[in-house]
């Protein structure tokens, strides 16, 4: 924490409860671990309340705001819906939001063992959520390009991850979706950020998906990475053949993001062991076991 942050603690959580929806003050407020861009608290049993943290627009939280309530009622999983906003305030200057709390595990400290289960789960959701976006709907600027257009970040994933021998095959899945023709569909909703801390899990199987602060209208192709970057190994082929409408040109761009996406995960885990801000320890082998996955296309 720098000398001009906040320190976010469950009274200061309260207090801002007090001050702006006071009937939800006295329910009973948990921290929840993790988080990097937000700090969540746990809000009685059904929902939480999201910090704005990292973040240093709230523009993240105010698209959740905005977007959630249209798509959740669409989807076959729980998502974390808006109930009420906070505003900034003399007490905290950024911004802050109540939401419904989607019960579960996050699959990074947890497993999936019902892999078809799982991957009819994930197809499920995303042929829902993959519906053409409204022209008002927001536009990415970090993530939702072409994988040409990302080489520059898959080249400093490559140069920071340890590959042991397998740089050459890695490259050779990134160059192919490189070469693969863009997405030629009409723009559709995306999650954006599907990697193994935003979904949860329960019972062996995928439960809910959660941190929409991402979202995104463009190609589906950044989601269904989650084919091999989520899913257990062998269910990948399954999830296409549930989602039906990735053609061979998708899966190509797909699974060199899959790729890019994997080695995000191995950097972020390899930041952990090296106890550097934000780093993931877990993520590490996360994303080694995603790679393997993308690299024998199962």
């Amino acid at each position: 924490m720098t000398g001009t942050e906040i320190e976010i603690t469950a009274d200061l959580v309260r207090d801002l409860l007090q001050e702006q929806h006071p009937d939800l003050a006295g329910l009973a407020i948990r921290e929840v671990a993790g988080g990097w861009g937000n700090h969540m608290w746990r809000l009685g049993d059904e929902l939480a309340v999201r910090m704005q943290r990292m973040d240093p627009t709230p523009e993240l939280q105010l698209k959740e705001r905005r977007w959630l309530p249209v798509l959740a009622p669409r989807l076959p999983l729980p998502v974390p819906t808006p109930v009420r906003f906070g505003e900034p305030s003399e007490r905290f200057p950024k911004h802050w939001t109540v939401m419904t709390w989607v019960p579960g595990e996050p699959l990074d400290h947890a497993s999936i063992s019902r892999g078809a289960h799982a991957a009819d789960t994930l197809a499920g959701f995303l042929r829902a959520l993959h519906a053409e976006a409204p022209p008002e709907a927001p536009v990415a600027t970090d993530r939702g390009a072409h994988p040409r257009n990302c080489t520059d970040g898959f080249e400093n994933f490559c140069q920071a991850v340890a590959l042991d021998g397998i740089a050459d095959d890695v490259r050779a899945v990134w160059d192919d979706a490189v070469a693969a023709p863009e997405w030629e569909g009409p723009p559709v909703w995306v999650h954006g950020d599907l990697h193994p801390a935003n979904v949860v899990v329960s019972h062996g199987t995928l439960s809910g998906i959660i941190d929409f602060g991402d979202m995104f209208a463009g190609d589906p192709a950044w989601d269904l990475a989650a084919a091999w970057v989520l899913l257990p190994a062998g269910t990948a082929s399954r999830f296409f053949d549930m989602y039906a409408y990735a053609d061979e040109a998708a899966i190509r761009r797909t699974r060199g993001l899959a790729a890019m996406k994997s080695l995000f995960l191995m950097l972020m885990g390899q930041n952990g062991d090296r106890g550097l801000p934000g780093g993931k320890p877990n993520w590490g082998p996360a994303g080694r076991a995603a790679l393997d996955r993308v690299l024998k296309g199962v």
